[in-house]
C-alpha cells in the first residue's frame, strides 16, 4: 500500500487516475474499508487490479501469493484466472486467515483458494506444485529469500509480480545510517531482481512501485 497518494508521481496525476478507477464492487469495497479502517496492508487497487489482468493475459491456472492478509490480492488473481484457477497462499496470521475465508466464501471463490499457514520461508520449502504466477508482498526483508524458492517452482515464462519495491519512494534517497531495515533490504533486492540471471525484470511506478519479470531460464 502506498504511503501516500503522490509517494511515486505527481498528486495531480495520482488524483486523476484514482478518478478513472471507481471501485463498484461491493464486496472489494467492503474490503478496502476494513483495510483503511484496521490498517492491514493490502495491495493497492491498481496493483490488484494489474494482478488480474496478468492472470487473464497469461492464461494462468495456478498462482502462488506469499502473503494474504485478508484476501483482497487473491480475489483479484482468482478472478483473473477464471473457474478452473487456483490460488495457493501464504499467511501466519489466524485472524487474516479467519477474514479472507469469509471474503472468499461471499465471492464465491472459497473452493479456489488453498490458504497455507505458516511462515513463507517455512512453507515454501515444502511446495512441490508448479506455477505460472508469483506474487510476492510480505515480509520485505525476506524478499530476496522468497524469489529464491519461487522461481524453482514458476515454469518457463512464467511471471513474478513484486509489490513496494519503491517503498514510498525511499529506496530512491541516498542511504544513511537512520534508514529502516526494510528500507535497506529492499535496495538490496531491486538490485538483484533486476540483474537477475534466470529473469528479465522491470520496476514499474504502479502502487508503491510494482516489479515484473518473466523467467527465461
Amino acid at each position: 500500500m502506498k504511503a501516500r497518494l503522490d509517494a511515486i508521481i505527481q498528486r495531480e496525476q495520482a488524483e486523476y487516475l484514482n478518478r478513472l478507477h471507481v471501485q463498484s464492487d461491493p464486496i472489494l469495497q467492503e474490503m478496502e474499508a476494513y483495510a483503511a479502517e484496521h490498517r492491514v496492508p493490502i495491495a493497492d487497487p491498481e496493483v490488484a487490479l494489474f494482478l488480474e489482468i496478468t492472470a487473464r493475459s497469461i492464461r494462468a491456472k495456478k498462482a502462488l501469493e506469499i502473503g494474504m492478509a485478508i484476501g483482497y490480492s487473491v480475489i483479484h488473481l482468482a478472478r483473473g484466472m477464471g473457474d478452473n484457477g487456483v490460488v495457493v497462499t501464504i499467511e501466519p496470521s489466524d485472524e487474516m486467515i479467519g477474514a479472507a475465508s469469509g471474503y472468499l466464501q461471499r465471492a464465491n471463490l472459497f473452493r479456489q483458494v488453498q490458504i497455507r499457514r505458516g511462515k513463507a520461508l517455512d512453507v515454501m520449502p515444502a511446495l512441490t506444485d508448479t506455477f505460472d504466477l508469483l506474487y510476492i508482498d510480505a515480509v520485505k526483508e525476506e524478499y530476496a529469500q522468497y524469489l529464491d524458492l519461487g522461481i524453482p517452482l514458476l515454469r518457463s515464462n512464467g511471471v513474478v509480480i513484486v509489490d513496494n519495491l519503491l517503498w514510498g519512494g525511499r529506496v530512491a534517497q541516498a542511504a544513511n545510517a537512520n534508514d529502516e531495515s526494510s528500507t535497506t533490504a529492499l535496495r538490496e533486492f531491486n538490485r538483484y531482481f533486476i540483474n537477475h540471471p534466470q529473469l528479465q525484470s522491470e520496476i514499474l511506478s504502479v502502487g508503491d512501485g510494482l516489479g515484473y519479470a518473466v523467467k527465461i531460464s
